[in-house]
């Protein structure tokens, strides 16, 4: 897929009924309005340190998330935030933890990059390019060896492809077996580098499937796919047929981080792509069926930014680390000074 050469919008009927189809929406609202309002925090040094933006990916996190059950395993690279709230953990949790406020999921001391919440089986957030992938094979290999009936799913962008990390991981997955769902978010940029100047090889399901695992691909601006495919690809997982590899096509909005100048595309090629934007490309298309109306949209997006408010209130009310607990679960090798 080439920057330059943006897809046709996503469009065609949407196969759920209106109860269902109104929930993924609400899903991607709510991604997007809570990432909006960290990037106004952001502005205003609330949340300090990194912070990478998923807005328009969401239909990433809420295809690929619907395809999950309670006891799966999930891990995710630094842009996160969608897929811990998807997974479960509260966007109260969520906001204290970009704050650094104790109340966080990861108690304040991992920040934007790094929400961990056992309770969800939510384990990451990882700053490392690829340092998700090894993690994800040894906790399914965890699973098969306990006999635990469960899949792990692992989310990271194609620059991870270029890393010596996928290869291990992608090798031992197929190798023994394991149930392990590889989701890799194509949004053409690593960091600042455009797939075609970084890898030699740009189609990255032959790069997966030259480990002998099943691979497909997706576009990851329409939600009504994305559920559809990966719903698919898990299945396949759990009927215990190895390794399964996803390349969901899709485009990030906003610059790399909040660090980035955004200097390395071009303005015009953004604008194209956000005609691609799944929030209101899907609105458009219930719309368009009767199953939603402007009305019912807006009543889901007021709804959506009090939960933002309070999510931001919370962490402002939130209290700072004790400095006499700094040193609590760090550890030292035996006999360090």
């Amino acid at each position: 897929m080439n920057p330059q050469n943006v897809p046709r919008p996503p469009s065609g009927p949407v196969p759920w009924d209106k109860k269902f189809a109104l929930s993924l929406l609400t899903d991607m609202l709510r991604i997007r309005r809570m990432e909006e309002r960290a990037a106004e925090l952001y502005g205003q040094q609330k949340i300090r340190g990194f912070l990478h933006l998923y807005i328009g990916e969401e239909a990433v996190a809420a295809g690929a998330t619907r395809a999950l059950e309670a006891n799966d395993n999930v891990v995710a690279t630094y842009r996160e935030h969608g897929h811990a709230l998807l997974r479960g953990i509260a966007m109260n949790s969520i906001m204290a933890e970009m704050y650094g406020k104790q109340q966080g999921c990861s108690r304040g001391r991992g920040g934007s990059m790094h929400l961990f919440d056992r309770a969800t089986r939510f384990f990451g957030g990882n700053a490392i390019v690829g340092g998700g992938l090894p993690l994800a094979v040894g906790l399914a290999l965890a699973d098969k060896l306990s006999g635990r009936h469960a899949i792990t799913v692992c989310f990271f962008g194609e620059g991870a492809m270029a890393e010596g990390a996928f290869h291990e991981s992608a090798n031992l997955a197929a190798l023994w077996r394991l149930p392990v769902l590889f989701c890799c978010e194509n949004n053409l940029y690593a960091m600042g580098t455009a797939l075609a100047r970084s890898e030699s090889q740009t189609d990255l399901c032959v790069k997966a499937a030259s480990y002998s695992m099943q691979t497909t691909r997706v576009d990851g601006m329409d939600v009504v796919a994305v559920v559809d495919m990966v719903m698919h690809a898990a299945q396949q997982v759990r009927n215990g047929e190895g390794p399964v590899f996803v390349e969901l096509q899709t485009y990030r909005f906003r610059a790399h981080s909040m660090f980035d100048p955004d200097l390395y595309r071009d303005k015009q090629e953004i604008e194209d792509w956000k005609t691609r934007g799944p929030i209101h490309t899907f609105t458009a298309r219930l719309k368009a069926e009767g199953k939603l109306t402007e009305e019912e949209f807006l009543a889901i997006d007021v709804a959506t930014q009090a939960e933002v408010d309070v999510a931001v209130a919370f962490a402002e009310a939130g209290t700072w680390e004790p400095v006499e607990n700094l040193l609590h679960d760090v550890v030292a090798p035996e006999g360090a000074a």
